[in-house]
């Protein structure tokens, strides 16, 4: 369904894409491109017509944005969590769109020898709007407290890992409240991302300056044990 001119045009590598306002605290944000033209058929497509073919593609370009945080392989995990839909969301589509990209990103980077797995450990709990025509502080309180780590979630990633980097994934960014309340239900749990990775992100939100803070490259941090403080809820 995508002509070779197109996927040749595709992005191959991702860059920081903070939002503008940048929602305080917010971990480094990396996106494989724009979401506009081409990166954005692609994404309504696999998310809302039913266009599942695309899935490859995109989990190649999720992937990149995963590479360019942590940069190469080493000897450290890296947890890929999808932010989650709003309760239901997936039923009406019949397809989790995002966790589909996730499971796709974490094969491919696993040939390329980094230690990488999905981690579906976020819960987005009931009466959050739709957010598709509120402005960034509407969508900010819409999501505050509204997503959570249940705990057998996390017991299971702390017997499969005892440490690892965890990055936060999702197809766009936009605002960016979305992806800094995920961050928060992770620190809560003491998990701290270390970045977030989307595929696209909206043009006004590409690294064009305005005053996004700077930021450590990732693999300079010391990575989150898994242990059993992980496991409440």
């Amino acid at each position: 369904m995508l002509c070779a001119g197109c996927l040749a045009a595709l992005p191959a590598t991702a860059s920081v894409a903070w939002p503008s306002p940048v929602p305080a605290g917010l971990v480094t944000p990396w996106a494989a491109g724009e979401y506009a033209d081409t990166l954005r058929a692609l994404v309504v497509g696999h998310k809302d017509r039913g266009q599942w073919s695309f899935a490859r593609v995109l989990s190649g370009l999720l992937a990149a944005s995963v590479r360019a945080a942590v940069g190469p392989p080493d000897d450290v995990p890296v947890v890929l969590v999808p932010v989650p839909s709003r309760p239901g969301s997936s039923r009406r589509r019949g397809y989790d769109a995002t966790g589909t990209l996730v499971r796709g990103a974490a094969r491919l980077l696993r040939r390329e020898s980094y230690d990488a797995l999905p981690g579906a450990l976020l819960v987005s709990r009931g009466g959050v709007r739709d957010q598709k025509d509120l402005t960034a502080s509407e969508r900010a309180a819409n999501l505050a407290g509204s997503m959570c780590c249940p705990a057998p979630g996390l017991r299971r990633l702390a017997g499969r890992r005892t440490r690892a980097r965890v990055v936060l994934c999702d197809d766009v960014l936009t605002t960016g409240a979305t992806a800094r309340e995920a961050q928060r239900a992770l620190g809560a749990v003491g998990l701290d991302p270390v970045a977030v990775a989307v595929v696209a992100a909206t043009r006004r939100r590409l690294p064009a300056g305005g005053g996004a803070p700077a930021s450590a490259h990732p693999s300079e941090s010391a990575p989150p044990s898994l242990g059993p403080s992980q496991g409440r809820g």
